[in-house]
């Protein structure tokens, strides 16, 4: 009993982790993946043995290699990720539904397909909004220093998921109340950097949509000011 419920939570934290990655870096996580099941340092489940083929394996590295250098780059990267809203969701989806291969019932497959959208869908949406509010910025964040840290965290949760699941159980819950908290702040942030683009074009200058203005948020305005209905300023 006690190895089917380890079997059990080594599956969960692999699809979750799995999900969860692809959402931030889809072709670092079927490397890592996909390598450590090669050199036999994880058994991966038999759905995923698609992952560990030397032409899927290689072809990940070259991709990893070229969006490395895209994410480096500041509007490339926000136009790369836009892009890959139609790749990520989908394939983190489907490793999450391989890694339970084996192990679960249809529906509990098709359970971990739905879930493993979501949370792909999640850490895809912190990640593509946090950079193009970056993009944004005045502020001096780099997106080098941004993309190391999104591919660090990849790398240490991958690990986590794949020999410490129930540490990273815990981690992924820490991730989703973050998520929580700040998917209205990029919200917020997104909304301000379109206004920003429609003051420009009528040739105006709205407030600033850098990093301190999404977190702090709007403005306050004046009781007195018209734009919270005061009185108008008297004319000349």
């Amino acid at each position: 009993m006690e190895g089917a419920n380890a079997d059990v939570l080594s599956a969960m934290a692999l699809a979750l982790g799995a999900a969860w990655a692809s959402g931030i870096n889809l072709y670092l996580a079927v490397l890592m993946i996909g390598g450590l099941g090669v050199t036999g340092a994880v058994d991966l489940p038999p759905d995923l043995d698609v992952i560990q083929s030397p032409p899927v394996l290689a072809t990940a590295g070259v991709l990893y290699a070229l969006e490395f250098l895209a994410d480096k780059v500041p509007g490339i990267d926000s136009l790369n990720d836009a892009l890959h809203t139609f790749i990520r969701i989908p394939a983190g989806a489907l490793l999450a539904m391989g890694s339970v291969s084996g192990i679960a019932e249809p529906w509990q497959a098709a359970a971990a397909l739905v879930l493993g959208g979501v949370v792909t869908a999640g850490s895809h949406a912190a990640k593509t909004g946090s950079r193009a509010i970056i993009n944004t910025s005045p502020e001096p964040f780099s997106n080098w220093f941004a993309s190391i840290f999104e591919d660090v965290i990849v790398v240490i949760g991958l690990l986590l998921a794949l020999f410490k699941p129930a540490i990273f159980l815990i981690w992924l819950a820490v991730f989703v109340l973050l998520l929580v908290w700040l998917l209205p702040k990029l919200w917020r942030g997104l909304k301000a950097i379109w206004a920003r683009v429609q003051g420009l074009r009528d040739g105006n200058r709205p407030a600033g949509t850098g990093l301190a203005a999404t977190f702090r948020g709007p403005p306050e305005t004046s009781p007195d000011s018209p734009e919270a209905g005061g009185p108008p300023a008297p004319k000349p």
